[in-house]
């Protein structure tokens, strides 16, 4: 039974006329979704609930891990990198690590093939240079037809996380070779704070990951290999209220001892050595 928690650094990459879009991102924030302010508006508003994740939230989540000696797995924008550098080199100071999430957050569909190839490329040096080492991982969340394709082309990755069809990591194979996919997952994540049906408060997000966890822990005791991802924003979670639902569910985890809490890197260096390609079925 292991259990993933990923971190989305997202902050300062995400659709604004500070980043020279002529809109500014409306999804994923406190403020009901409303029209997009187009031909190069500003939207304090929105920039300042933004701010939020790197400037209280991100370091307030990072804190509750630190205090319970747990790691996590951050994909990181490679713009919020540039904009924050400090939270990337403490992410890498406390063994965390760093995935990629694309240089900007943004609907990779609506960019060419080379624009997002020199994305990657982009990211993956500035997590290298800020964190000390290259990225091995990457979810794009908004990712196009074209990116795992270029992630295959670029080399040096060992999974990525653009998929949220099964419980377990599993194989695909490409002329290139086989390519590992670690799932990740919509529903055990504090995105649903903002998305109906959704959660109300931090006692919905409690108790949603608690009953998950059982269930998969009821499964991983008849034999069953079982992972179980969540997702988390500083945003979002780094709320006050959130977070002490997050450090509920953290201490929780302490009366469960048969769970692996662990990196996502982990996860996928586990998979290949013990179910290599060579013994799946080809998707």
């Amino acid at each position: 039974m292991a259990l993933q928690f990923a971190l989305n650094l997202e902050e300062g990459a995400e659709r604004t006329p500070l980043n020279g879009d002529e809109e500014t991102e409306t999804y994923l924030n406190e403020l009901p979704p409303g029209t997009p302010r187009r031909g190069g508006a500003r939207h304090p508003g929105v920039e300042s609930l933004f701010d939020y994740g790197t400037r209280a939230g991100f370091w307030r989540i990072l804190r509750l891990f630190r205090e319970h000696g747990l790691p996590l797995t951050a994909f990181v924008c490679g713009r919020s990198l540039e904009l924050v550098p400090e939270a990337g080199r403490a992410l890498a100071a406390d063994g965390h690590e760093l995935a990629g999430h694309g240089y900007r957050w943004i609907d990779h569909s609506a960019v060419s093939a080379a624009v997002e190839a020199e994305q990657i490329a982009k990211t993956v040096d500035l997590i290298a240079r800020i964190a000390g080492r290259r990225p091995v991982g990457w979810y794009s969340g908004r990712s196009s037809a074209n990116t795992r394709g270029l992630l295959i082309a670029a080399g040096g990755f060992l999974y990525d996380s653009d998929s949220y069809s099964d419980d377990l990591p599993y194989w695909l194979s490409f002329s290139s070779g086989p390519h590992l996919v670690v799932p990740y997952a919509l529903d055990t994540n504090d995105a649903r704070y903002y998305l109906a049906p959704g959660f109300a408060s931090g006692r919905d997000f409690f108790a949603y990951l608690r009953d998950a966890l059982a269930y998969l822990r009821r499964e991983a005791e008849c034999g069953a290999k079982k992972m179980m991802s969540v997702g988390l924003h500083g945003r979002i979670t780094g709320r006050p209220a959130r977070a002490a639902a997050l450090a509920r569910f953290l201490e929780h985890l302490r009366r469960c001892p048969d769970v692996w809490v662990c990196r996502r890197e982990e996860i996928a260096r586990h998979w290949i050595a013990a179910h290599p390609p060579a013994r799946q079925t080809d998707v």
